[in-house]
């Protein structure tokens, strides 16, 4: 149970990793999880400035499109002018260099044919790699924004701002994160539900693989707790993989480091009852008994 945890990376990618967990429990597990999910910083697009659309595709569904694309978000966490400042913490009134990043998009359809758009024509004002579009396809051109036909134009502006995908997903740094242990459920922490049979119809993953199988007859330790995790984490391009997973365990570092400064602080203010010295309290020195008295009731 004290044995030291263990981190096996099992495949890495440009997009993803996966590996496997070993010697902590599913507090730590699942937090790593979780913060990996929804705690770590990138930049995405906040503001949309319309100032032509005469395309099919509404303004507010063209500004939601624009949040989602994945913007280079490699090593934000710097101080200005290689990252950014979260813009709540920065001292301008609404945005700057030091909190955002700008850019622009103008495209107008003079052709006969249709003229598609893509992250690639977005056009950003710093020369830094911060904030340029994540350009992941063989063809080099990011996700389609959208399609025009001749006369057809859009123009606008972008302000890409700081944030965690716990105020919204389009701050995500990952597309998925896989979690599972006990594949065997030898711990029974899962209720099967099946018509005829449940190994038939419940087929083992491949984590499977690296654990025995139960004996048959083995008996089931209720009290025991699972220590082996494998996580899978896949990434959108805007930090690589292994620097998410880098990055989530600072994150849960700092989380905790808040946790146990503010414990320390609130411990010499709080004194439990045999703490306190019976003579320098007579509040609760008092009895209805003392001095041979009778009893309250």
């Amino acid at each position: 149970m004290n044995a030291e945890t263990h981190t096996t990376i099992r495949n890495i990618s440009k997009n993803s990793v996966d590996f496997v967990l070993t010697n902590t429990d599913l507090s730590i597990a699942n937090s790593l999880r979780r913060v990996v999910l929804a705690e770590i910083p990138t930049v995405a697009i906040d503001l949309v400035e319309i100032n032509v659309n005469t395309s099919v595709m509404p303004d507010e569904f063209l500004a939601h499109r624009l949040g989602m694309i994945p913007l280079n978000s490699t090593n934000i966490d710097e101080p200005p002018p290689v990252g950014l400042e979260y813009t709540r913490n920065c001292d301008c009134d609404q945005y700057c260099a030091k909190c955002s990043v700008e850019m622009n998009l103008n495209a107008k359809c003079l052709g006969e044919g249709t003229m598609e758009v893509y992250a690639r024509d977005l056009v950003v004002s710093s020369n830094s790699a911060l904030g340029q579009p994540i350009l992941a396809d063989p063809k080099a051109r990011g996700p389609l924004i959208c399609k025009l036909r001749k006369e057809q134009e859009i123009s606008l502006r972008c302000i890409a701002k700081k944030g965690i995908a716990k105020e919204h997903a389009k701050w995500s740094p990952t597309a998925a994160v896989a979690f599972e242990y006990d594949p065997w459920n030898k711990l029974r922490h899962t209720d099967y539900w099946f018509e005829n049979d449940a190994d038939a119809e419940w087929p083992k993953s491949k984590n499977a693989d690296w654990e025995e199988p139960p004996r048959e007859g083995e008996a089931i330790n209720y009290q025991e707790e699972p220590r082996r995790f494998y996580m899978e984490v896949e990434g959108v391009g805007s930090i690589p993989p292994n620097e998410i997973m880098v990055q989530g365990l600072r994150v849960l570092q700092e989380k905790l480091a808040v946790l146990v400064r503010d414990l320390d602080e609130e411990q010499p203010a709080q004194m439990t009852t045999n703490e306190v010295p019976m003579d320098e309290n007579p509040e609760m020195n008092w009895s209805p008994y003392q001095n041979g008295g009778d009893a309250a009731w």
